[in-house]
């Protein structure tokens, strides 16, 4: 099977909260507005950023639907992928097949934190029964081994379900060997679709041929500048890509200060006017006076001049 590739920029969306901890559906169609606005091609939902694990599957199901019925179903312009990830692989295949049904333009995977997948075959098949469960999708792996293990090589992952997963479009690349990312990226002349997913290193990408499109934590209040990068290379003008690069970056120093993406990015959102919640334990939420220091932290680097718009 042959899909679309994806160009631009992919957000992968905090799952917004009330304070008491319950999911809050009522954020997303403002959400949806504010990353198309800001140049997003769509989102990744459910993921990593969207604390997905921590999420029932019914939970997980409500999302997607808001997601879908904010957006539209199979709406080429702003796609809407599921991941679909779980410990238990009936849950998985369920909420690939409620995705298919619902109208969501693709899925993805990464592997489970827990049993630790070891081995390229045992990745195999675990793509392969998620993947069959809605074969008229696109499904994506996403390789992001620092939150479950799973360093396996990519290369051999690529060589083992090529021909095997006919749905099977690509990857979500979240490791830091740009090496591997272009060796699969130049895999069967391109066969498969490498999805960038390193914020911080776009532009090298870019330099390797790559990064045709991307699946991004920091776009959430970043986008405007992680699109500058592209737009200034597609241009020719290596020092402004350069410039947003590092100005990226920046931004990218500041919340790892602050726990991360996951937790401090989601309070960034507070912080431009999206509210979407605390995290759910066992994230540690910052306090209001970490808070008002990142804020500041961000003023410093002109961040609220830069950053998304609503």
């Amino acid at each position: 099977m042959e899909f679309e590739k994806i160009t631009g920029l992919i957000d992968a969306p905090f799952t917004p909260f009330t304070p008491e901890g319950d999911l809050n559906l009522e954020p997303i169609p403002a959400y949806a507005n504010m990353l198309r606005a800001n140049g997003m091609k769509g989102v990744f939902i459910n993921g990593s950023s969207g604390e997905g694990y921590m999420l029932t599957d019914d939970e997980r199901k409500r999302l997607a639907e808001a997601w879908i019925a904010a957006v539209g179903k199979n709406d080429p312009d702003f796609k809407v992928i599921v991941h679909v990830g779980s410990c238990c692989l009936r849950s998985s295949r369920e909420l690939a097949r409620h995705a298919a049904e619902i109208g969501a333009w693709g899925i993805g995977a990464m592997a489970p934190p827990f049993p630790k997948i070891g081995r390229v075959e045992e990745l195999v098949k675990y793509i392969e029964e998620i993947a069959s469960a809605a074969p008229e999708l696109p499904f994506y792996y996403y390789h992001i081994p620092a939150f479950n293990g799973a360093f396996l090589p990519m290369l051999d992952l690529l060589k083992a379900v090529d021909g095997r997963v006919p749905n099977f479009a690509g990857i979500k690349y979240t490791f830091e060997s740009l090496y591997e990312y272009n060796q699969c990226r130049l895999y069967e002349n391109g066969k498969f679709d490498m999805l960038h997913g390193q914020d911080e290193t776009i532009l090298a990408s870019l330099a390797q041929g790559g990064a045709r499109g991307g699946i991004g934590g920091t776009t959430n209040y970043n986008g405007r500048e992680l699109n500058a990068i592209i737009e200034a290379w597609n241009h020719g003008d290596i020092e402004a890509a350069r410039e947003h690069q590092n100005f990226s970056q920046e931004v990218i120093n500041v919340i790892c200060r602050y726990r991360g993406n996951i937790v401090g990015g989601k309070r960034i959102m507070k912080l431009i006017g999206l509210d979407l919640g605390p995290n759910r334990v066992p994230f540690r939420n910052m306090t209001d006076e970490e808070e008002e220091k990142m804020r500041e932290e961000l003023n410093a680097i002109d961040f609220f001049c830069r950053c998304n718009k609503l």
